[in-house]
């Protein structure tokens, strides 16, 4: 300033309006600059209170809008196995989390668009999320729909009951629905009671997505990138789409395509089965929720107030999934969770004679044995509490001591990252100590060695 005015006009004329110290080039006194901070401080802090205040009343806006978005689906006396939380004001305090998503390609309206026109209800994809107690780590179950199974009796919306019988895992929503009566909460309550008696895990949580609310969800976030190891190609007489390999960033119409799609060349295509399917799906889930945790989101209001609303807006869930303030606050909880553990697993099937169906193999029990214990699986990194009175004792998951010590295991012993260790199997699978880059390969059968279930190449 002092430079300008100084060229502008001599040194020492008097400039209406201009103070001395920059007509002179003299330095501010003490007690200007004080001012002059004091004046900046002022004006920053209004501005931030402006901006909380507009956010406030931003977040009160999403908030109201969510809610009146949401179906609703109380399932009291329809499931048979509830879990009833300790604090009902506060549902998912302390307690793991056992959610049942299930994607529904129940065709109406803009569903048609994405389908085509077909009566009736029927699950698609259905995943177990299990949230542990601690919020250390997560993990994905995803149940083959053509499993061959004992589905359950269950009460139907005329007031009477199906019969058990043996069958298609899918076909316990569409039986539930009551055929032409299509009531999707006895849907929902049929697929959770299958589950429960399946598992041993009791369902605390649900929520049905249709397909039309994860195109919403993706054209919230701007497109979820995700790196493809190969090329994917679908069949154009089924699947309109078309993927070269490396990054690319899939739009909502796309990602349904690329959950949907089940002939055509790579990723797995040339099977044409569902459990090639569900290995990319895993894959687009694992980066969807990445990337919703990244900051380019959360630090994006306009792009978080979309993605609640889409979010939201697409599902039929519980009461405690249906209120925003519940799932903010168990979002919340997993605000330090590292998040290379979120684990994807795939039930392990065999295939039937028949070679349209498949059963579970033995090995599926020790899973969810170990869910309903509430133990991670082998590569998921705990982290182990703090002695009483050390300095970092308060941190959670991932606080970052300032030794850079508390990394959750993601450097091994040798002083290597365990990202940068070569595969040990024709799996692409690495060390213990994998990091968020580099996971052990799961679940198995793989459509391709290099496919990696959380959507990187390797």
């Amino acid at each position: 300033m002092s430079d300008f005015w100084t060229a502008v006009r001599p040194v020492g004329e008097i400039v209406p309006g201009v103070p001395r110290h920059a007509r002179s080039g003299e330095r501010q006194p003490r007690h200007v600059r004080s001012w002059r901070k004091a004046f900046v401080v002022r004006t920053v802090t209004m501005s931030v209170i402006g901006t909380l205040a507009f956010g406030s009343a931003a977040a009160a806006t999403a908030y109201h809008n969510a809610i009146s978005q949401i179906d609703v689906q109380d399932l009291d006396g329809l499931v048979a196995e509830v879990v009833k939380p300790k604090d009902p004001s506060d549902p998912f305090k302390d307690e793991p989390v056992n959610l049942l998503l299930m994607g529904t390609d129940i065709r109406d309206g803009s569903n048609a668009d994405i389908g085509g026109v077909v009566d009736g209800m029927r699950s698609d994809t259905t995943m177990l999320v299990h949230i542990s107690a601690d919020r250390q780590w997560i993990e994905v179950v995803s149940i083959p729909r053509d499993s061959m199974l004992a589905i359950p009796a269950c009460e139907l919306p005329d007031g009477s009951r199906s019969a058990p019988y043996t069958g298609r895992f899918n076909s316990a929503f569409s039986t539930g629905s009551g055929g032409a009566a299509a009531d999707m909460r006895y849907a929902a309550a049929c697929t959770i009671n299958t589950v429960n008696s399946l598992t041993g895990v009791t369902v605390s949580n649900h929520a049905v997505v249709k397909m039309n609310g994860v195109i919403d969800v993706v054209d919230a976030l701007g497109g979820v990138k995700m790196c493809l190891p190969e090329a994917l190609h679908g069949d154009p007489r089924s699947a309109r789409i078309d993927l070269e390999a490396g990054e690319n960033r899939l739009d909502g119409k796309t990602a349904i395509q690329f959950l949907r799609v089940r002939k055509g060349t790579g990723l797995g295509l040339e099977m044409g089965s569902d459990l090639a399917r569900i290995e990319r799906q895993q894959m687009f889930i694992n980066a969807t929720l990445r990337q919703m945790l990244s900051a380019e989101t959360l630090a994006d209001p306009t792009k978080t107030y979309r993605l609640i609303n889409a979010a939201l807006g697409s599902l039929s869930a519980d009461p405690a999934i249906a209120n925003p303030g519940n799932v903010a606050g168990l979002a919340w909880s997993l605000r330090q969770m590292e998040k290379r553990n979120i684990v994807m697993t795939a039930v392990p099937v065999y295939d039937n004679a028949d070679g349209a169906t498949v059963s579970w193999s033995p090995e599926t029990s020790e899973i969810f044995d170990r869910l309903a214990a509430d133990e991670p699986p082998e590569d998921v990194v705990l982290e182990t509490p703090e002695p009483s009175g050390s300095p970092s004792a308060s941190g959670g998951a991932g606080s970052g001591g300032g030794d850079g010590a508390d990394d959750g295991g993601a450097t091994d012993q040798a002083g290597g990252s365990a990202a940068e260790e070569e595969p040990d199997d024709a799996t692409g699978s690495t060390t213990d100590d994998a990091t968020d880059e580099g996971r052990p390969d799961e679940p198995k059968p793989s459509p391709s060695p290099e496919v990696l279930p959380d959507g990187i190449c390797a």
